[in-house]
């Protein structure tokens, strides 16, 4: 009887112990719980409207950590991390003993460690508590943190929280930070090669960094491929294959595309760990490659600027703001889409439209381009010569200057900058200004993002979009009030699509207007399909001039350039509305058949005839170097006087074409001196000898 006391009290007490014990476990569970923050911090990240990465920031202490889920990474890379480093990861509750065992034994057998007994969760409990040195006591600590882990995360958020913090080297913490720096892409889609190096490395980052150690590398990935096709995870013949590749020896940077949209964006939400805009990734690499290389052939300080849209939506499919935003010379740091600047000539589009809508033209009236002044203001072509009596289709086609302030007089300024804000677009005048003739050749402010959206109009049926990119509070209403009717949009859309590309670009089926504002500090060119509007600046940013730029033969190929990088399939122009004819001149009514202002310009008269024409630029005996010709950038020839039109030959071999125009351009094929002659209508010319180097 006493006997069976004890053995019951015995057995009580051990009950008690084991109880306190556990108890005591839970109670310190909870009073020392790992560190597991429910939000990791990890870089911020500008995303397409695909989600696709555009730019990371840096985390606060200088890492590029990019959040990771189980299925941003390739599956096999996470069949390869199991196999290698925790075989029992889904059957252990944070500690395998057989791992442990063997891990000691062979210790103890070899003197040496030979391999290691931690398991994906222990290693997770290291990475969120780092240990100062190697020590019983710290292991003792990461096995205890490792079981805490398993009661709080499910193995697919442990396995989570180690791709996003394991060490890559350097400043890179995990698998999609490594991927994008070592293989320039997301780990979505990997190569067995790869997959082993990015198991490989955690290990030993930074002695395994293979931009630094890349036969140490090359070795621990090969150890890799080893065990995991020892395990089946890949064939035999898969894991030779493999050894094959070479290790990445450079560390890229991380994508920083739309950098200045980027910036806005967090600006806007600085606490948002992603921001998704409306921008394609495809369209946004190739336009920012297509301003980069235009801004180098250019020259050191002079900038570019794109805006590409949905005329529909009115989503930016593609932005940049500047060449480099890294590049202090171009003070590439300037967002020149939203910069206000001197549009030029590309608002004349909009006053042949009101002109249209209102039936005061028709695309073969006849309009006079010659010296007129309507109360003052004289506006004179950029050539500085007149065209005499030219259709209106060859007016806005050409560009003429005369013709478009005498439809701007008829039509009225007021009502074209009223259409301009209920396109939600307000033109910047000098302040207590009201809008006056010279607005019509660029003689207002504007920004090119705002330009854009104007333009969304004569590629939309005359129904503007609003332009939206994502960062808006909330979305804004994708269209607004009319800007022209879809007759008088069809006109424009039909003249414009008539112009003549730029040298050595391919007819690509868009309409465009280019523009050069005053003292040659802004080159402009704005181009549309039946869907999408692209508009290009060229400039300095600090407005300084740059000699020699037009929206023709700088702006212009760089349009042209960038439709084709972005991608974006061309969409056809609408078809004629009904009533929307072009209709041949004999058939049109009397009224139409000549352009009459319905207020007075008056013309001056010109007593004497054209001075006998010069050549200008270049100058005689000019050195000109054959490398700079052949670039794609013609040399561009410019002369003044003389009756168009010219015809200009090189070396007594005459161009294709003769040019109505004061300007030309020349592409020199060999080195040595060459003689550039120019005859006007009148049978008198002018030469120049230049050197080609």
């Amino acid at each position: 009887m006493i006997r069976r006391r004890k053995i019951l009290f015995a057995f009580a007490a051990l009950v008690i112990s084991a109880a306190a014990l556990v108890a005591g476990l839970g109670w310190l569970d909870r009073a020392y719980p790992p560190p597991l923050p429910e939000r990791l911090t990890i870089s911020t990240e500008v995303l397409d409207r695909d989600g696709e990465l555009l730019r990371a920031y840096a985390t606060p202490d200088g890492y590029w950590r990019l959040n990771t889920r189980i299925s941003d990474v390739d599956p096999k890379l996470i069949k390869m991390l199991i196999a290698y480093e925790d075989k029992r990861f889904y059957e252990h509750g944070g500690i395998d003993p057989a791992a442990l065992g063997r891990a000691a034994l062979q210790l103890i057998t070899n003197q040496r460690i030979v391999s290691g007994g931690s398991t994906l969760s222990m290693q997770l409990a290291r990475l969120i508590e780092p240990r100062r040195q190697r020590s019983l006591g710290s292991k003792l600590l990461q096995l205890a943190r490792a079981i805490q882990i398993e009661r709080r995360l499910s193995k697919d958020e442990i396995l989570e929280r180690y791709l996003t913090l394991a060490p890559y080297g350097g400043n890179l913490e995990g698998v999609r930070s490594a991927a994008l720096a070592y293989f320039n892409k997301e780990p979505r889609s990997l190569t067995s090669a790869e997959a082993a190096l990015l198991v490989a490395l955690p290990q030993l980052p930074e002695r395994r960094r293979p931009d630094r150690a890349p036969d140490n590398a090359r070795k621990a990935r090969d150890r890799v491929l080893s065990r995991v096709a020892e395990a089946g995870v890949i064939t035999h013949d898969d894991a030779e294959r493999a050894r094959l590749e070479s290790v990445p020896t450079t560390r890229a940077a991380l994508p920083a595309l739309a950098a200045h949209f980027a910036d806005l964006a967090l600006r806007k939400a600085p606490m948002a760990p992603h921001h998704k805009l409306t921008l394609k990734k495809s369209v946004q690499t190739g336009l920012e490659a297509a301003a980069r290389e235009a801004a180098q052939r250019l020259g050191p300080k002079v900038s570019v600027a794109m805006v590409l849209a949905d005329s529909r939506t009115g989503e930016i499919l593609g932005e940049v703001g500047s060449a480099d935003y890294f590049d202090g010379k171009r003070q590439g740091w300037i967002d020149m889409t939203r910069a206000i600047r001197s549009p030029g000539s590309t608002l004349k589009p909009f006053i042949y439209g009101l002109a249209f809508e209102e039936g005061l033209i028709a695309q073969e009236t006849i309009i006079s381009d010659r010296p007129s002044d309507f109360s003052g203001y004289r506006p004179r072509n950029f050539d500085m010569s007149y065209q005499g009596d030219v259709s209106i289709r060859q007016a806005l086609q050409m560009s003429l200057n005369v013709p478009a302030i005498s439809l701007l007089d008829a039509v009225g300024p007021v009502r074209l900058t009223t259409r301009f804000r209920q396109a939600g677009v307000t033109l910047q005048l000098p302040r207590g200004e009201a809008p006056g003739l010279a607005i019509g050749l660029g003689g207002a402010g504007i920004s090119l993002r705002d330009l854009v959206q104007l333009y969304t109009g004569l590629a939309n049926g005359g129904r503007t979009s609003a332009l939206r990119d994502g960062t808006e509070p909330s979305e804004p209403a994708s269209s607004t009030a009319p800007i022209l009717d879809e007759r008088a949009t069809w006109q424009i859309g039909d003249i414009l699509s008539g112009v003549v590309p730029p040298p050595g670009a391919p007819h690509r089926g868009i309409a465009y207007k280019t523009g050069t504002s005053y003292g040659y500090r802004d080159a402009w060119s704005v181009g549309y399909d039946g869907r999408h509007v692209l508009g290009v600046w060229v400039g300095r940013a600090d407005g300084g001039s740059v000699p020699g730029i037009s929206g023709f033969t700088t702006a212009a190929p760089i349009l042209f350039d960038a439709f084709t990088r972005s991608g974006v399939a061309i969409v056809p122009l609408p078809r004629a509305p009904a009533g929307a004819l072009r209709t041949p001149r004999a058939d049109l009514p009397v009224t139409l058949t000549h352009f009459t202002a319905t207020s007075e310009a008056l013309p001056v008269v010109k007593t004497t005839l054209e001075p006998a024409p010069r050549i200008v630029f270049p100058p005689d005996g000019a050195h000109i170097a054959l490398s700079d010709a052949q670039d794609g950038t013609p040399l561009v020839l410019k002369l003044q006087g003389g009756r168009a039109p010219f015809r200009w030959l090189a070396n007594d071999k005459p161009f294709a074409n003769a040019e109505r125009r004061r300007t030309a351009t020349w592409q020199p094929d060999s080195t040595g001196s060459s003689t550039l002659t120019v005859i006007d209508a009148a049978g008198r010319a002018a030469s120049v000898k230049v050197v080609v180097e």
